[in-house]
C-alpha cells in the first residue's frame, strides 16, 4: 500500500458516494448510464469472487463489500425505484454493452495469465473496467448537458484511474519482479478513454468561473 493506492481508492469511493448522493437524494439518474453501471456490477462480481475464501486484510475485504453493495444499489435504483427509474432517458442510452462484455470474455479466454477459471474471470474484470465506462461518454456526448454531479462522478472516476498509474510507476521501482502487464496496458486505455471528458470538463468549468465572477462584479457595481 502506498499513497496513490490508497488516495486513488478513497478516490474511486468518493466518485460512487457522489453518484449515490445525487440518486438517492435528489431522487434522479438523469445523465448517467446504466449500462455502465450494469458493467461496473459485473466487473466487481468477477473480481471478488474470492471475498468469501481468500482473507487479505480487512480494509480489502471492506473495500470489496463496499464497491459491490454500491454497484447493485445503483442499478436497482436505475431499474426499479419507483421515482428514480422515471428519470432514466433510455432512449439516449443506447450503447449495446453487451457487445464489451463479449469481446472481453473472448480477449481474457485468449490472454490471461492462468487458464482457470479464477484467473480467467479476474482477466475479464480488468478488461472489461478499462471500457465500462463509454456507455456513459457517449451518453455525455449525445446529451451535451452534463449537471455538476454526474460530471464530478466521471472526473473522480478518471482521477482515480490516473492515481492508479501513479501506485504502478512507484511499485514498479520499488518492488522487485512487479509486472502486471494486463493491468498496466488495461489501465492506460482506460485512463485515455477519459482524455476528452477531462478537456470539457476543465473548459466548462473554466465558463462556470468565469460566469459566476462576471454576475458577481455586474452585482457588485450596481451596489
Amino acid at each position: 500500500m502506498n499513497i496513490f493506492r490508497l488516495a486513488g481508492d478513497m478516490t474511486h469511493l468518493l466518485s460512487i458516494i457522489v453518484l449515490l448522493l445525487k440518486i438517492h437524494t435528489i431522487k434522479s439518474c438523469a445523465g448517467i448510464s446504466l449500462k455502465t453501471q450494469e458493467l461496473y456490477a459485473l466487473v466487481f462480481v468477477t473480481r471478488y469472487l474470492d471475498i468469501f475464501t481468500s482473507y487479505i486484510s480487512f480494509y480489502n475485504t471492506i473495500m470489496k463489500l463496499i464497491f459491490l453493495g454500491s454497484a447493485f444499489s445503483i442499478v436497482w435504483y436505475m431499474r426499479f425505484h419507483k421515482v428514480v427509474k422515471q428519470t432514466y432517458d433510455k432512449h439516449q442510452d443506447t450503447f449495446r454493452h453487451y457487445y464489451l462484455a463479449l469481446g472481453c470474455l473472448a480477449l481474457a479466454l485468449v490472454i490471461n495469465h492462468k487458464f482457470t477459471v479464477r484467473e480467467v474471470l479476474w482477466t475479464f474484470s480488468i478488461y472489461l473496467e478499462a471500457v465500462a465506462i463509454l456507455p456513459q461518454l457517449v451518453l455525455l456526448q449525445r446529451t451535451k448537458n452534463v449537471d455538476n454531479l454526474t460530471g464530478n462522478y466521471v472526473f473522480l472516476l478518471g482521477a482515480y484511474r490516473g492515481l492508479y498509474l501513479l501506485n504502478w510507476i512507484v511499485r514498479y521501482f520499488t518492488e522487485k519482479h512487479y509486472r502486471q502487464w494486463i493491468t498496466w496496458i488495461s489501465g492506460i486505455v482506460q485512463t485515455a478513454l477519459y482524455a476528452d471528458f477531462f478537456y470539457y470538463y476543465v473548459i466548462s468549468w473554466k465558463k462556470q468561473s468565469e460566469t459566476s465572477t462576471s454576475s458577481l462584479i455586474i452585482h457588485s457595481s450596481k451596489i
